[in-house]
């Protein structure tokens, strides 16, 4: 009884269907190794090629008259759209660039007007100096004055009381 075998419909139907693919396969190349069927096939895709483009050209008409975008409008939209993202992104990033620059020429001012702080500042101690020296000086040409007065008065001879 070990040697039996179960009826498995799997297996039967797997048959069944190479069979049949290989009876198709046989239907169609006897088909299509024919000339006419070949002329035939040909004339029918020509024709149907015609009809495509006659109906692709009457949707375009319809879509015109009726202000509704056709698939070509779209397509164009969607160029415009990525030339238009990409010039956003190029003027982003120039803008980045100049941020750059703008905060490289800020700290370079930065740096000249803590410069011109230091100058004022010298500029004003050299000026009280100035001023300082101005008045010593003046004060000595005083003293000077002062003691070219005493000397002279000094060396006046005295008149009139010897006789």
């Amino acid at each position: 009884m070990s040697n039996q075998r179960t009826f498995d419909p799997y297996e039967t139907f797997k048959k069944v269907s190479i069979q049949w693919e290989q009876r198709m396969n046989d239907m169609i190349h006897l088909c299509t190794n024919n000339n006419d069927f070949i002329k035939y096939a040909k004339m029918s895709s020509d024709s149907n090629a015609g009809y495509v483009e006659w109906l692709r050209k009457s949707q375009e008409m319809l879509a015109n008259q009726l202000n509704m975008p056709t698939k070509n409008d779209l397509a164009n939209v969607a160029k415009l759209s990525i030339q238009t993202q990409e010039k956003l992104d190029s003027l982003e990033e120039q803008i980045w660039n100049l941020s750059d620059s703008v905060a490289r020429t800020n700290k370079e001012m930065e740096s000249v007007v803590e410069v011109l702080h230091e100058v004022i500042k010298m500029t004003k101690q050299l000026k009280t100096q100035q001023e300082e020296t101005k008045e010593e000086l003046a004060e000595l040409k005083n003293l000077l004055a002062e003691r070219q007065t005493t000397t002279k008065n000094n060396r006046k001879p005295v008149t009139g009381a010897t006789k």
